[in-house]
C-alpha cells in the first residue's frame, strides 16, 4: 500500500506516518511545508526507513502537488496538513484561510487530475481521507453529543476554515466523483505535541516551575483522544469507510480543562515531587474570545460500523504522555527556545478613549 500523507511532520501527522510505516508496513510519502509546528525530529524513527520518503512542499502549490502524485502514485491520500491552533487564528486568520481553505482546494484539484488519469482498477483502490475537527460543530450545552449530522456552527477563524475545507472535500466527491471520506476528531493529546497546546504546555511549564495558565475558570469541557488511538481510526476509516461519509472520532473522555491540568499535576507530583504540589502553580487568566463551552463526540457510527474502539483511558493516556515528555527533552527543549509558552490570541482593543 502506497500512502501520501500531508502534514506528516505535525503532531497527528507524524504519529500517523510512524504507525503506517512501522506497524502497517506501508510505503509512505510525507509531504510537509515545515512551518513552526512541522518537525522532522518527530519522524526520526522512520527517516532512514526504505519505506518512508519525505517531500518539503506547500499544499497550496498546485504544480508541486500534481508532481508529487504523479511521481509517487499513491493508493491513498490522507490529508492532515492544516494550521490548527485556535489562539493563533484569532490574531492571524489569513494563514488559516490560505492553508486550510486554499491549500485543501489546491490538493483536491491535484488529486482530481491524478484520479482522472488512473486505470479502472487503480480508481477502485484509490481513496482520499480529509481529516478535520469537531470544532466545526460549534459549542454544546451541558448535555448532548456531536453526531455526523450535527449542523456546522464554527466559532473561531480556525474552525471556520476547517468547516470550509470539509465542505470542499464533500463537494469534490459529489461533483467530480472523487472517493472522499471525511473524519472529525475530538481533542488529541500524546507524545510529540507542540507545546502551545494545553497539555504539553502544562507539562513543560510545571517542570520548569512556571505558572500554569487556565482560561476563565477552567470550566470548558473537551473530549480527549489519545493520538495513537486516533491514527488507528484514520487507517480504518480510509480502508473500510463508506465513500462520501463522515465519521466522528472521539475518546469518550470528557474532562473540564481545570481537571485536565490537575490530573497532569498529580502525575508530576508522583514522578518529580517538589516542595509544594504542582497544582499551586495554576493561575486563572482572561478567557479566549469565542471560547466554546463544551465538545463531546458521539463515535457510535465509527464503533458500530467499522469496529474501532479507543484503547487508552484518559488516566492511562495522560500518564503515558507525561512520561514521554519526562524522557524526551531532546525533542521539546529546542522548541521552547522558539516558543517559550507566552500567551497567544490576545485581541488588542484598537478603539481610542473618548475622554
Amino acid at each position: 500500500m502506497r500512502v501520501l500523507v500531508t502534514g506528516g511532520a505535525g503532531f497527528i501527522g507524524s504519529a500517523l506516518v510512524r504507525y503506517l510505516v512501522l506497524q502497517r508496513g506501508y510505503t509512505v510519502l510525507t509531504v510537509d511545508k515545515l512551518t513552526y509546528a512541522g518537525n522532522l525530529e518527530s519522524l526520526k524513527s522512520v527517516m532512514g526507513d526504505p519505506n518512508h520518503h519525505f517531500l518539503r512542499a506547500d499544499i497550496c502549490d498546485l504544480p508541486a502537488m500534481k508532481s508529487a502524485l504523479a511521481d509517487f502514485r499513491p493508493d491513498r491520500v490522507m490529508h492532515l496538513a492544516a494550521e490548527s491552533h485556535v489562539d493563533r487564528s484569532i490574531t492571524g486568520a489569513e494563514d488559516f484561510v490560505r492553508t486550510n481553505v486554499m491549500g485543501t482546494f489546491s490538493l483536491l484539484e491535484a488529486v482530481r487530475a491524478h484520479y482522472e488519469g488512473l486505470t479502472q482498477p487503480e480508481r477502485e483502490r484509490f481513496r482520499f481521507l480529509h481529516v478535520s475537527t469537531d470544532e466545526v460543530y460549534g459549542s454544546l450545552g451541558s448535555t448532548g453529543l456531536f453526531a455526523e449530522t450535527t449542523a456546522y456552527d464554527p466559532s473561531s477563524p480556525y474552525s471556520a476554515s476547517k468547516a470550509a475545507s470539509d465542505h470542499l472535500a464533500k463537494a469534490w466527491a459529489r461533483t467530480y466523483g472523487l472517493p472522499v471520506v471525511v473524519s472529525n476528531c475530538s481533542n488529541n493529546y500524546g507524545p510529540y505535541h507542540y507545546p502551545e497546546k494545553l497539555i504539553p504546555l502544562t507539562i513543560l511549564n510545571a517542570l520548569e516551575g512556571r505558572e500554569l495558565p487556565v482560561y476563565g475558570r477552567g470550566e470548558n469541557v473537551r473530549d480527549w483522544l489519545f493520538v495513537d488511538d486516533h491514527v488507528k481510526a484514520l487507517d480504518i476509516i480510509i480502508e473500510r469507510g463508506r465513500i462520501g461519509e463522515t465519521y466522528n472520532v472521539g475518546g469518550r473522555n470528557e474532562r473540564r480543562n481545570i481537571d485536565v491540568v490537575r490530573s497532569i499535576c498529580k502525575v508530576l507530583d508522583s514522578r518529580v515531587p517538589k516542595s509544594q504540589p504542582h497544582e499551586t502553580l495554576i493561575r486563572f487568566v482572561a478567557d479566549r474570545p469565542g471560547h466554546d463551552a463544551r465538545y463531546a463526540i458521539d463515535a457510535n457510527k465509527l464503533e458500530s460500523e467499522l469496529g474501532w474502539r479507543a484503547e487508552e483511558t484518559f488516566e492511562s493516556g495522560i500518564e503515558r504522555t507525561v512520561d514521554w515528555y519526562l524522557g524526551n527533552s531532546w525533542w521539546w527543549q529546542p522548541l521552547r527556545k522558539s516558543y517559550s509558552g507566552e500567551r497567544l490570541g490576545i485581541i488588542e482593543d484598537a478603539r481610542t478613549d473618548p475622554q
